[in-house]
């Protein structure tokens, strides 16, 4: 049973990445491993599950068909691991957690530390995207948890953990350096670094309910990226104050003359269907916040 197991989820996790190669890192597995294994699916079956081709993999007409029945045996395998986590009490187990790159940078790494203190066989799963990225995670169970801008999708349930200010960020030979609050005017009509990845997010949000239009250059959710051109004079940004935390960037921010910030929640679809160790997890970045 173990070993059919580890071929659904090279399977599934194939389709997920599209790629064996990637299957292959997240399963801790060779590339010809993962291949070896849906082969024997194939041969098992008598059917062709995935066209292979330089671009990558995709699914076949019958491969398209069997998917669903994988994942459902795959899903209640990862059900049976749960149940098998909370009789051992905690003593092993995997939390998989949606984040984006100010969380994942600054409050993670002390959030897990503290954790791995009291639980320390339990082993995590990152994956880094943006607000709609992780929302798709958490409604199709990729990951048991997500770090969002609240609020979110109605349907999933939501634990408040911080008000993260938006600063404006400028480089340090600009005209109003010394002022005490940037005004949001003065954004107007100027030279602009947008963190965004498509869709509506609290900077475009925040411009929008003041009137004002920068002059949009760069758009991109690398915040390193927009530090690095605010410092070389290519446009000043709005950037959390989350991420502006230990740079090395030459760079002034400023507090905003309107209110200006997001709020930051830890986001799961029902706190009934978290596993323990994912539950505990939840319960200790409650206390981080509390804290810090």
């Amino acid at each position: 049973m173990e070993m059919n197991i580890s071929k659904y989820l090279a399977f599934v996790k194939t389709i997920e990445y599209g790629s064996f190669t990637k299957a292959a890192e997240m399963l801790n597995y060779s590339q010809s491993g993962i291949s070896r294994m849906i082969g024997d699916l194939e041969q098992d079956w008598s059917i062709t599950l995935l066209e292979r081709g330089k671009s990558g993999v995709r699914l076949t007409s019958d491969g398209t068909r069997i998917l669903p029945y994988i994942k459902s045996v795959c899903d209640e395998y990862e059900k049976l691991k749960m149940q098998i986590d909370e009789l051992n009490g905690l003593q092993s187990g995997l939390i998989r957690i949606g984040t984006f790159s100010s969380v994942a940078t600054h409050w993670l790494p002390n959030i897990i530390k503290n954790f791995q203190k009291d639980y320390p066989n339990i082993e995590y799963e990152l994956l880094l995207g943006d607000y709609s990225e992780i929302e798709t995670w958490i409604a199709e169970g990729r990951v048991d948890c997500g770090f969002l801008r609240l609020p979110t999708k109605s349907e999933f349930e939501t634990v408040f953990l911080k008000k993260d200010n938006l600063l404006a960020v400028i480089p340090d030979d600009h005209q109003l350096a010394d002022c005490d609050k940037f005004p949001i005017t003065a954004f107007e009509n100027q030279p602009f670094m947008m963190l965004e990845k498509g869709g509506n997010y609290e900077i475009t949000e925040l411009l929008g309910k003041n009137h004002v239009k920068p002059d949009i250059r760069f758009t991109t959710w690398d915040d390193y990226a927009i530090m690095s051109m605010v410092e070389h004079g290519l446009g000043i940004a709005i950037l959390p104050e989350l991420i502006l935390k230990r740079i090395p960037y030459q760079i002034i921010t400023k507090p905003i003359n309107v209110p200006a910030y997001r709020n930051i929640g830890l986001v799961y679809r029902n706190r009934k269907l978290l596993s323990l160790a994912a539950e505990k997890f939840v319960w200790y970045c409650e206390r981080f916040m509390e804290y810090n």
